[in-house]
């Protein structure tokens, strides 16, 4: 259902200000671009249904392609969900958070891609070991890693969101289920000192502090959280489906966005999850936006081990047929698109537009030429 307010509404509205409220030209151009969204600013093409009953016209706008906008990632999101159910282990997943103490959140914010690769690298570096080690599971295994960077409130909480398989692979190519026998996988206080020490260790060798701060984050108690496996494959499917992909805020929490205002519904996860609305002024909600804009080219969801892209193409078929495979049916998207109007004929484009309104008084194609378009494709 389309949502009744949007982001890009409240951009343009502040077109004068995004120059003066974004920290940087890389996120001023992301602005720009969810701004623009489905305008013909950024052009767009002229489609014609193949159905010679309907014959329609139809005129889009191009999309912006920006992965921070609240209206790109759909299907991005299920293009990456069909590509890991196709990777799975008939095995049980965990699922576990590396959060960051709050006194390192300056730090991070005015350094975000050497702080969060050090996040991603640490993170790992723990889990690899864990799993490494005989008393946990004596394996290597593998993890899937997802930074997010919001609270509900749209404020800087940078954390690191991780899949990972309940085992791993010995180097005689057996795969050996985690000790825990699905109550836990590895010690969250063992875990949680591990982690500290080690991102320190990495801060101490990329910034020069002041002694008082490390003293501070080794007093100040690190908890990496760790769930219960997920209850089935088809439960880690869903939860990669949630949040793989998620921007700083979608559309559909904005309640309210009149007078210079914005309104938009959070939880209060401390609370059961209780929901809560959040008012900002524009300009305080497009700064709280800004934080999320993550650095140019970064990526932020990223295999490792057994699921990395160099060791999974050898290792997965191993794991396949010692644990067999699972087969989760989920829907794929069409590639055809159809035509809105008659919603039986597939659309064709016929004319592309750039920087401009479309042409006026635009004629279809006719019927002969759409003909022998349907008998090249069949």
């Amino acid at each position: 259902m389309k949502a009744k307010y949007e982001v890009a509404d409240i951009l343009r509205r502040n077109h004068h200000k995004l120059e003066h409220i974004a920290s940087n030209r890389w996120k001023l151009r992301t602005l720009y671009a969810i701004e623009f969204y489905r305008t013909a600013t950024l052009g767009g093409h002229i489609d014609q249904c193949l159905n010679t009953d309907c014959n329609q016209i139809h005129i889009s706008y191009n999309s912006c392609r920006n992965r921070h906008c609240p209206k790109y990632q759909g299907h991005k999101r299920q293009q990456w969900i069909l590509a890991r159910e196709s990777e799975l282990i008939n095995t049980s997943y965990y699922h576990m958070v590396f959060t960051l103490p709050s006194q390192l959140h300056k730090l991070t914010f005015t350094n975000q891609k050497i702080v969060y690769s050090i996040l991603f690298k640490t993170a790992w570096s723990v889990v690899r070991d864990f799993a490494a080690n005989p008393k946990f599971i004596g394996g290597k295994t593998g993890m899937i890693s997802i930074l997010h960077t919001r609270g509900q409130n749209m404020s800087f909480h940078p954390h690191l969101h991780c899949i990972v398989p309940g085992g791993g692979i010995t180097p005689n190519k057996k795969w050996k289920t985690a000790k825990g026998k699905d109550k836990y996988l590895f010690p969250v206080k063992a875990i949680s000192k591990v982690f500290r020490a080690r991102f320190i260790q990495q801060i101490r060798l990329n910034f020069n502090l002041q002694p008082e701060i490390y003293k501070l984050l080794f007093q100040k108690k690190w908890v990496v959280y760790c769930k219960r496996p997920f209850f089935g494959p088809k439960q880690v499917i869903e939860y990669i489906g949630r949040y793989t992909h998620k921007v700083a805020i979608s559309n559909h929490r904005l309640i309210d966005t009149r007078n210079g205002k914005v309104t938009f519904m959070a939880k209060d996860y401390r609370h059961g999850s209780k929901k809560y609305p959040v008012s900002l002024r524009d300009a305080e909600f497009i700064r709280r936006f800004c934080f999320h804009i993550l650095p140019k080219e970064f990526t932020r969801i990223r295999h490792y081990g057994i699921l990395s892209s160099s060791l999974k193409q050898g290792i997965l078929p191993i794991l396949h047929e010692q644990l067999g495979r699972i087969n989760l049916c989920t829907k794929e998207e069409s590639k055809h698109r159809i035509c809105p109007s008659c919603q039986k004929g597939e659309l064709i484009t016929i004319r592309y537009f750039d920087n401009r309104e479309p042409p006026k008084n635009i004629r279809p194609l006719h019927k002969s030429i759409i003909q022998a378009i349907l008998k090249i494709e069949s």
